[in-house]
């Protein structure tokens, strides 16, 4: 495996979220005196906060899967959730999805297989419930096959597949599991009713294409969620950020917000180009051995890199965040942390938001539905008399380059639409009474240096996955280690934490501690299902 030579004893992590602050623990607790600089007032990048009067609400991710590898990055530097500070406590979610049909019909999605397939049984019948079964096994099959290997590994070139025993053998296993047949015709040829074959699908959105497009290989997405559980922390999923960043700090690690990066200075001359020092914006150059970046793919240019030619983007999102009254949203035909509502278009709403080129806003909206005071009521606020809870609702949308669209125009009259849409369905009081504090399009993404304003990054097309994804130790840097959802192994919380690993090997390897390979299998906890 390729890695930085010579002396690495000084490193900087340019970014504070998840992937930063995971190479951050590893290389503190590798021995590295470790500094990482982010340009906003609080850690967490796209698992950050918006502050509003008188709450705070998250700004990106709402879903946790493997928090375990929260509890790795931990280990790194002596730490638990427990000794953290502050301390991290995460519930598992039961359901970890309520989805809600056109039909007016409705399932609860559980990880643990026999409330689901008592589920399947009441909605279904039991043949449907037998076949669920079959389906969850193949998923977790091809999740194990792939997780080693593949998710929590560094590749130096698609040939490691073939010349490193293995990986070839987690390849051959792919293989005969047919997980490079397309991941929707394995669904829906295995289950018969179509609302459960979207809940095993819609996951492939994550990976920026359509289900009848995505290969099997994907199914570790929807079995992750499915099969392995959805999580949440108290006080919000910024509290994950939170306590890392507080265990990095504890043990020795300089954190530096409000720390704006201008771009690195490199060596000059023949040789190998190393950087140096790494600019900021006050004036002041903080002097380095190495550098993990997890700036965006469509910010690399600022320091130097330029990502491959020819990246085609994920899909986007208009996310509207704000407030409802408990007693609005109390008579709503769904009480659940988080609602898929679906419409009745599937594969119309996919060719939308995924196309190429002339994409379009969703015309018969699948939406996600966030209301986290319903595990966590500490959430909950009180503002003139009225008492509220904190509420996100997400819209898929094309990216900018699908679709050009003049967003800071057409944000809040989509909004109303969706907003219309949902009072139709049955959200009585949405369109009067959501107090709409923050509404991001895909300008906003775009504003922020995120390539196609999209917070997705790259599709995860075969071509752009795994050892063909952009690639954490690029050439033309003999020290600078990329991280985030833009390079490997992808987009997600659990992958933006296990990016943070790789990236840390690449500069210390194994000989100092950071190793990458973790069970393939959940290692329980005594966490106990948060039910709602």
């Amino acid at each position: 495996m390729r890695s930085v030579e010579g002396p690495v004893d000084r490193v900087v992590v340019v970014g504070a979220g998840l992937s930063g602050l995971s190479a951050a623990l590893y290389l503190t607790g590798a021995g590295c005196s470790v500094t990482v600089v982010e340009r906003a007032d609080h850690p967490g990048g796209r698992v950050g906060r918006y502050r509003f009067d008188g709450y705070d609400i998250d700004s990106g991710a709402t879903i946790l899967t493997l928090p375990e590898l929260v509890d790795d990055a931990l280990a790194a530097v002596g730490l638990d959730t427990d000794s953290a500070v502050p301390p991290l406590r995460i519930r598992p979610l039961a359901p970890a999805y309520h989805a809600r049909f056109a039909d007016g019909s409705q399932f609860r999605l559980f990880s643990d297989p026999d409330r689901m397939s008592a589920e399947v049984t009441r909605a279904c019948g039991p043949g449907e419930a037998a076949r669920y079964r079959r389906l969850r096994d193949w998923l977790g099959r091809v999740y194990r096959a792939e997780y080693d290997e593949f998710l929590a590994a560094n590749f130096d070139s698609p040939l490691d597949m073939v010349r490193i025993p293995p990986k070839r053998a987690a390849l051959f296993d792919l293989i005969r599991l047919g997980a490079f047949g397309r991941l929707g015709r394995r669904v829906t040829r295995t289950l018969r009713d179509p609302r459960l074959s979207r809940l095993f699908t819609f996951q492939a959105l994550y990976a920026g294409m359509a289900p009848e497009q995505a290969l099997g290989v994907y199914g570790a997405i929807p079995y992750m969620d499915t099969g392995l559980g959805v999580y949440f922390p108290d006080g919000g999923m910024r509290a994950v950020s939170d306590t890392l960043a507080g265990a990095f700090t504890a043990a020795g690690g300089r954190l530096e917000l409000g720390a704006e990066v201008t771009g690195l200075d490199y060596t000059q001359g023949p040789g190998p180009r190393r950087a140096r020092q790494v600019l900021l914006a006050d004036g002041r150059a903080l002097p380095c051995d190495a550098v993990v970046l997890t700036a965006d793919l469509g910010s690399l240019d600022r320091f130097g890199m330029r990502p491959r030619r020819g990246l085609r983007a994920s899909p986007s999102a208009v996310v509207a965040h704000g407030i409802v009254p408990v007693t609005v949203a109390g008579r709503w035909p769904v009480q659940a942390h988080h609602t898929i509502d679906f419409g009745a278009a599937w594969a119309q709403t996919f060719r939308e938001i995924t196309a190429r080129r002339g994409g379009r806003p969703m015309s018969d909206p699948s939406l996600l539905l966030t209301r986290p005071a319903l595990t966590d009521p500490g959430l909950h606020l009180t503002r003139d008399g009225v008492r509220y809870e904190p509420f996100s609702l997400l819209a898929p949308c094309p990216n900018l380059d699908s679709a050009p669209l003049d967003w800071a125009r057409l944000g809040p009259a989509y909004l109303r639409e969706l907003l219309v849409v949902l009072e139709e369905r049955g959200y009585h009081g949405i369109a009067t009474e959501f107090v709409v504090d923050r509404l991001d399009t895909p300008a906003t993404w775009r504003d922020q240096g995120m390539i196609a304003g999209t917070p997705f990054s790259a599709a995860h097309l075969f071509r752009q996955t795994g050892p063909f994804r952009p690639r954490n130790f690029p050439r033309g840097s003999e020290n600078v280690v990329l991280a985030g959802c833009g390079t490997t192994p992808g987009v997600g919380v659990p992958t933006a934490l296990l990016s943070g690993k790789l990236a840390a090997q690449r500069i210390v390897g194994e000989n100092r501690g950071v190793r990458t390979r973790a069970p393939a299998t959940v290692r329980r906890s005594s966490r106990k299902e948060a039910v709602n």
